[in-house]
Protein backbone atom coordinates (compact mmCIF):
# COMPACT_ATOMS: atom_id res chain seq x y z
CA UNK A 1 0.00 0.00 0.00
CA UNK A 2 3.10 2.28 1.03
CA UNK A 3 4.74 1.56 -2.66
CA UNK A 4 1.38 2.53 -4.32
CA UNK A 5 1.47 5.62 -2.73
CA UNK A 6 4.53 6.31 -3.45
CA UNK A 7 3.73 5.49 -7.32
CA UNK A 8 1.16 7.95 -6.84
CA UNK A 9 3.11 10.66 -5.79
CA UNK A 10 1.16 10.65 -2.54
CA UNK A 11 3.15 11.50 0.77
CA UNK A 12 2.87 8.92 3.27
CA UNK A 13 5.23 7.60 6.20
CA UNK A 14 5.94 4.72 7.68
CA UNK A 15 6.81 3.89 11.77
CA UNK A 16 8.22 0.45 12.48
CA UNK A 17 7.03 -0.50 15.93
CA UNK A 18 9.02 -4.01 16.21
CA UNK A 19 12.06 -3.78 13.94
CA UNK A 20 15.34 -2.13 15.14
CA UNK A 21 18.15 -1.25 13.93
CA UNK A 22 19.17 -4.03 12.34
CA UNK A 23 18.83 -3.39 7.81
CA UNK A 24 15.64 -3.89 6.11
CA UNK A 25 15.00 -4.15 2.50
CA UNK A 26 12.05 -1.79 2.49
CA UNK A 27 13.34 0.47 4.80
CA UNK A 28 16.73 0.75 2.91
CA UNK A 29 14.61 0.81 -0.56
CA UNK A 30 12.17 3.54 0.84
CA UNK A 31 15.67 5.60 2.40
CA UNK A 32 17.46 5.74 -1.27
CA UNK A 33 15.41 6.34 -3.40
CA UNK A 34 11.86 7.27 -2.05
CA UNK A 35 13.19 9.61 1.24
CA UNK A 36 11.11 12.92 -0.32
CA UNK A 37 7.99 11.52 -0.09
CA UNK A 38 8.04 8.92 1.91
CA UNK A 39 9.17 9.35 5.95
CA UNK A 40 10.68 5.77 7.35
CA UNK A 41 10.77 5.74 11.01
CA UNK A 42 12.22 2.84 12.90
CA UNK A 43 11.32 2.81 16.49
CA UNK A 44 11.46 -0.73 17.81
CA UNK A 45 14.02 -2.60 20.03
CA UNK A 46 14.02 -5.34 17.68
CA UNK A 47 11.93 -8.73 16.93
CA UNK A 48 10.20 -9.31 20.14
CA UNK A 49 11.56 -12.53 21.19
CA UNK A 50 15.43 -10.94 21.18
CA UNK A 51 14.73 -8.98 23.89
CA UNK A 52 14.30 -9.75 27.57
CA UNK A 53 13.37 -5.44 29.15
CA UNK A 54 9.91 -5.34 28.85
CA UNK A 55 10.25 -1.57 30.44
CA UNK A 56 12.94 -0.60 27.38
CA UNK A 57 10.14 -2.24 24.37
CA UNK A 58 7.29 -0.04 26.12
CA UNK A 59 9.33 2.73 26.17
CA UNK A 60 9.71 2.45 22.45
CA UNK A 61 6.46 1.71 21.46
CA UNK A 62 5.58 4.50 23.46
CA UNK A 63 7.80 6.61 21.63
CA UNK A 64 6.62 5.07 18.31
CA UNK A 65 3.22 5.82 19.30
CA UNK A 66 4.00 9.50 19.86
CA UNK A 67 5.73 10.05 16.47
CA UNK A 68 2.70 7.53 14.78
CA UNK A 69 0.25 10.49 16.13
CA UNK A 70 2.18 13.45 15.14
CA UNK A 71 2.41 12.34 11.25
CA UNK A 72 -1.18 11.35 11.27
CA UNK A 73 -2.31 14.88 12.63
CA UNK A 74 -0.32 16.87 10.83
CA UNK A 75 -2.40 16.11 8.01
CA UNK A 76 0.20 16.24 6.08
CA UNK A 77 0.61 12.59 4.80
CA UNK A 78 -2.29 10.87 3.11
CA UNK A 79 -1.14 7.54 4.53
CA UNK A 80 0.60 6.27 7.92
CA UNK A 81 1.69 2.30 7.80
CA UNK A 82 2.08 1.17 11.24
CA UNK A 83 4.45 -1.60 11.06
CA UNK A 84 3.61 -4.75 13.66
CA UNK A 85 1.56 -2.16 15.59
CA UNK A 86 -0.43 -4.97 16.68
CA UNK A 87 2.04 -7.21 18.14
CA UNK A 88 2.35 -3.94 20.32
CA UNK A 89 -1.01 -3.86 21.37
CA UNK A 90 -0.93 -7.46 21.73
CA UNK A 91 1.82 -7.48 24.37
CA UNK A 92 0.42 -4.33 26.21
CA UNK A 93 2.94 -2.48 25.32
CA UNK A 94 0.07 0.55 24.32
CA UNK A 95 -3.39 0.96 25.74
CA UNK A 96 -5.70 -0.33 22.69
CA UNK A 97 -8.00 2.08 24.09
CA UNK A 98 -6.19 5.22 23.44
CA UNK A 99 -5.47 4.22 19.48
CA UNK A 100 -9.08 3.65 19.35
CA UNK A 101 -9.68 7.08 20.19
CA UNK A 102 -7.23 8.71 18.59
CA UNK A 103 -8.24 7.38 15.37
CA UNK A 104 -11.93 7.73 16.07
CA UNK A 105 -11.56 11.36 16.81
CA UNK A 106 -8.38 12.55 16.05
CA UNK A 107 -7.46 11.25 12.65
CA UNK A 108 -8.09 13.72 9.33
CA UNK A 109 -10.69 12.29 7.33
CA UNK A 110 -8.36 11.92 4.39
CA UNK A 111 -5.21 10.34 6.35
CA UNK A 112 -5.12 6.14 5.32
CA UNK A 113 -3.65 4.64 8.34
CA UNK A 114 -2.78 1.24 7.94
CA UNK A 115 -1.82 -0.95 11.12
CA UNK A 116 0.20 -4.34 10.64
CA UNK A 117 0.43 -7.55 12.41
CA UNK A 118 -1.44 -10.48 13.36
CA UNK A 119 -3.64 -10.72 16.00
CA UNK A 120 -5.75 -6.83 15.60
CA UNK A 121 -7.24 -6.37 18.13
CA UNK A 122 -11.28 -6.63 17.98
CA UNK A 123 -12.16 -2.81 19.27
CA UNK A 124 -9.39 -1.69 15.79
CA UNK A 125 -11.64 -4.77 13.66
CA UNK A 126 -14.74 -2.74 14.53
CA UNK A 127 -13.42 0.77 13.56
CA UNK A 128 -11.70 -0.01 10.60
CA UNK A 129 -13.16 0.80 7.01
CA UNK A 130 -10.81 -2.27 5.68
CA UNK A 131 -9.46 -5.90 7.70
CA UNK A 132 -7.55 -8.37 5.87
CA UNK A 133 -5.99 -11.30 7.51
CA UNK A 134 -2.93 -13.77 6.70
CA UNK A 135 -3.08 -16.86 8.61
CA UNK A 136 -0.15 -18.80 9.72
CA UNK A 137 0.00 -21.90 7.83
CA UNK A 138 3.84 -22.85 8.02
CA UNK A 139 6.37 -20.70 9.33
CA UNK A 140 10.47 -21.70 8.30
CA UNK A 141 11.15 -20.51 12.30
CA UNK A 142 8.68 -23.25 13.64
CA UNK A 143 11.69 -25.54 12.62
CA UNK A 144 14.63 -22.83 13.74
CA UNK A 145 15.18 -21.10 10.95
CA UNK A 146 15.58 -17.47 11.74
CA UNK A 147 14.14 -14.25 9.87
CA UNK A 148 16.00 -14.63 6.85
CA UNK A 149 17.16 -11.22 4.17
CA UNK A 150 14.56 -10.91 1.55
CA UNK A 151 11.83 -12.51 3.29
CA UNK A 152 11.38 -11.51 6.78
CA UNK A 153 13.28 -7.95 6.72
Amino acid sequence: MIFRHIAHGMPCAVVQFIKGAMDTGERDLIDRHFAEICEFHTMGEGFTWETQDRARDVAAAQAAWAKAKELIASGEKSMVLLDEINIALRYDYIDVAEVVAFLRDEKPPMCHVVLTGRNAKDELIEIADLVTEMELIKHPFRSGIKGQRGVEF
